[in-house]
């Protein structure tokens, strides 16, 4: 089981760094596009009546095709609704952390962990600094080993309503600091508009939740 195991996490990480590329790679285009002399904040292009809404709409429906074919992948790989789940945020992380390698070596960007980046369009403009998203990526990740490596153990992780409403609060929580800063991407005073003790809070909350339900997996089993 632990060599299936291993060998599907590699084929999982050969699918999500070549995603990843091609994110990348179609962020080296629109740079060239709308940030020819580098992306800088705060974001003038945001500010411009005369954007390209058939560009920006293309952009949007883009990334939504993104995360279809991220869900495609992780119903493929997964056996049953743990591992899908985990598969999900096993890519999702791994072509989250490798968007940002391939950009460093692309156009050696990020200069800095702190650099500004727009991560997503949708709903709104999502935006933080580069180190966020990449925390939440290895959160994510450690996550997905976790449920796959209890499951090939037949340890289940069965989130209670509580643990749903704990994780779902981080989830969104997280997602509101996001789309915050988002909002004044365009504005002299952008850097201000991260809160960093929010994403620290956030992240402690699914830490704790999902630790809470590893705990209860573990206790089950020795009771049954």
């Amino acid at each position: 089981m632990i060599k299936r195991l291993i060998s599907r996490l590699i084929i999982v990480a050969i699918f999500s760094i070549v995603l990843g590329y091609i994110e990348s790679a179609v962020v080296v285009y629109l740079r060239e596009i709308f940030h020819p002399n580098g992306l800088e904040f705060p974001l003038k292009v945001f500010s411009t009546v005369d954007f390209d809404t058939r560009l920006f709409f293309t952009e949007i429906g883009r990334e939504a095709a993104t995360l279809v074919l991220i869900l495609t992948a992780c119903s493929l790989f997964g056996e049953n609704r743990r591992q899908r789940v985990a598969y999900f945020l096993a890519i999702f992380a791994l072509w989250d952390i490798f968007y940002y390698v391939w950009l460093k070596v692309m156009l050696d960007w990020p200069a800095s962990i702190m650099d500004w980046d727009i991560l997503f369009l949708i709903p709104v403009t999502w935006a933080s600094p580069v180190l966020a998203p990449v925390v939440v990526s290895l959160t994510m990740f450690g996550f997905s080993l976790v449920i796959l490596l209890l499951d090939i153990r037949s340890i289940r992780i069965k989130p209670g309503t509580l643990d749903w409403v704990g994780l779902a609060t981080a989830a969104l929580l997280m997602v509101a600091l996001f789309c915050h800063a988002g909002l004044f991407a365009a504005q002299a005073d952008y850097y201000r508009h991260f809160n960093w003790s929010g994403f620290v809070i956030a992240e402690l909350i699914a830490v704790c939740f999902f630790v809470r339900c590893v705990l209860k997996a573990f206790l089950s089993k020795k009771t049954s």
